[in-house]
């Protein structure tokens, strides 16, 4: 049997230079707090590039599966991050930056229903990063490194720890598949590598991740509390 995937390094690399010019216009902006409060401890802090009512403050991932998302107020000054998106050729979903804090850690989790074999996806673009980050995938770390291009299984548990010097801040794209994304995907593996893990939760994980997507109340979170259910 083919052995599943779990991470896929595109071969596209973006400018760090243009990456980081861009990033520096919104240091200043209002970067929000994580909403899932449980599953990490320090500073992780997001603000929305591309959201459903069009404001940099909605972070959420989820989205109704309805609702175009917009490009939000702070999205308008960055041309380098709009060239790079409009250069993925798919229905986005969510766009963000995401920023984990020196001495933060994401706890070990799973992000269900966001692996390619669910039709959607999530993308990671390294913005500023350094060697003491520990990502790690299923019980394998993850190096990823400043203007790369990486796809990671979210069904998969995985946890971040920042043990470095320097924030670290990625450009994270959720994204619907097609037939562009088919032949970006396949290019790097064939289609029965792409399959769900098995994944064992106690019912306390249960509990949490139902009251968590219970306060978004939104049609695809609710779809997701009836196959946990």
């Amino acid at each position: 049997m083919d052995t599943l995937i779990r991470s896929i390094k595109f071969p596209l690399v973006f400018d760090t230079e243009k990456l980081k010019k861009d990033l520096s216009l919104i240091m200043n902006k209002n970067w929000v707090d994580h909403y899932n409060t449980n599953d990490y401890t320090g500073k992780w802090t997001s603000v929305a590039l591309m959201s459903k009512d069009g404001k940099s403050e909605s972070i959420y991932a989820f989205s109704s599966g309805n609702d175009e998302i917009r490009n939000t107020e702070i999205l308008d000054s960055c041309t380098y991050f709009k060239e790079v998106l409009d250069g993925f050729l798919f229905e986005k979903t969510a766009v963000r930056l995401l920023q984990l804090a020196v001495g933060a850690e994401i706890k070990p989790h799973s992000d269900h229903c966001l692996g390619y074999e669910d039709g959607s996806f999530r993308l990671h673009i390294p913005i500023i990063t350094n060697p003491d980050v520990e990502f790690i995938l299923d019980g394998k770390r993850l190096i990823m490194n400043e203007g790369e291009c990486w796809y990671i299984d979210a069904n998969f548990e995985h946890s971040v720890a920042n043990r470095g010097q320097q924030d670290r801040i990625h450009l994270v794209i959720d994204g619907v598949r097609n037939d562009w994304t088919d032949e970006l995907f396949y290019k790097e593996a064939s289609e029965n590598q792409f399959q769900k893990p098995e994944i064992v939760m106690s019912e306390e994980q249960k509990s949490l991740m139902i009251a968590e997507l219970e306060r978004m109340n939104t049609s695809a979170a609710n779809d997701i509390i009836k196959t946990l259910k």
